[in-house]
């Protein structure tokens, strides 16, 4: 099989009804390229998700799991199950467009250094702005917050064509994530210890730094509702963002660096605790203090993937983590958007 869409699902039967059509008129290769496939993975759904397939989708392919084990872990076991050379994760909120999946299996095609791309992910609220999971992929900055072309923090810019040009990124969208499905085994696939959050982040890190390169295709567009698991606020997020970041930057800083980023982190979580108390979000609050106290208790768990980074990484000086703060340059020199930020 040339190329896999796997949408994990988990008590999303609305979802799939709204989103499905799309996937499954608009999923299809010239016959010279190879198969393509759509498979939606059940993560232990209790609401009406499977009944769905054999009467309205007949052509999509089911995995069923036991139980619900995160979107990381969900995508391991139904790759085992797998074989094909390319695959894409994709969200059950994302409607995908005509010729979506052609560009990206000609991009990977044409750049067989390229081990994961993202098409250009929009809002499905609003069709010309950058959707907030990715936009047109991201950026990590000294300090191990993630930023995107179009979209930083809170700001997120409307599309015309400004970001559409082909440049090396550090990490692609989970939403809509294109990967050739060999690599991204021999590297370990998703951490499912992150359960969910930050795990395409910490792949991609790890790709970089043995040698392949994570780019966007502006000619594969999408549009994706986003928060439809949990919303931004919603402290359970909050803390697997916090939590996850911290694993993520143990594993794969380099040894010069991790002390004095772990400390610095450890001041900017606090002042994030703060500010959640100061707007009332009490839930947010004790997350952040939960994320950083389960960090450090699972902590010696990861240190064997630490060393295995290290010991594997062609080179840990990955230049798409920026040596700036985003903090200071968003905040206190107000570039609120990706043109001024990369500014030099």
């Amino acid at each position: 099989m040339k190329i896999a869409v796997v949408i994990l699902n988990w008590n999303g039967e609305q979802m799939l009804r709204d989103f499905l059509p799309s996937v499954v008129k608009h999923s299809h290769l010239p016959e010279a390229l190879g198969e393509a496939a759509v498979y939606v993975v059940d993560n232990g759904s209790t609401d009406g998700s499977l009944a769905l397939f054999d009467a309205e989708f007949p052509t999509v392919r089911t995995i069923v799991l036991d139980r619900n084990y995160g979107f990381a872990d969900g995508y391991n076991k139904a790759f085992e199950a797998i074989d094909a050379e390319y695959a894409v994760l994709l969200n059950s909120d994302v409607e995908v467009t005509s010729g979506w999946l052609l560009s990206l299996v000609e991009y990977l095609d044409a750049h067989p250094q390229v081990a994961a791309c993202q098409p250009k992910l929009l809002a499905w609220h609003h069709k010309d702005e950058f959707e907030y999971a990715g936009a047109m992929g991201g950026f990590l900055d000294r300090y191990g917050y993630p930023y995107c072309r179009g979209r930083i923090f809170s700001t997120v810019e409307r599309d015309y064509g400004q970001y559409d040009a082909d440049v090396p990124l550090l990490w692609a969208t989970g939403a809509c994530l294109a990967v050739r499905l060999a690599t991204y085994k021999a590297v370990g696939g998703l951490d499912g210890r992150f359960f969910a959050h930050m795990e395409e982040i910490d792949l991609c890190w790890r790709l970089r730094c043995r040698g392949y390169e994570v780019r966007s295709v502006a000619s594969s567009v999408v549009y994706h509702v986003g928060g439809a698991t949990l919303n931004a606020g919603h402290p359970r997020k909050t803390f697997l963002n916090f939590r996850n970041n911290l694993l993520m930057l143990y594993k794969n800083l380099p040894s010069g660096e991790l002390r004095r980023v772990l400390f610095v982190r450890g001041i900017l979580d606090y002042v994030a605790a703060a500010t959640f108390l100061l707007k009332g979000e009490w839930g947010s609050m004790k997350a952040v203090f939960r994320a950083r106290r389960e960090f450090r208790q699972l902590k010696p768990q990861f240190r064997v993937s630490r060393e295995e980074n290290l010991r594997q990484a062609v080179s840990m000086d990955v230049p798409e983590r920026t040596s700036f703060s985003i903090l200071w340059r968003y905040h206190l020199k107000g570039q609120k958007t990706y043109d001024k930020v990369a500014l030099k």
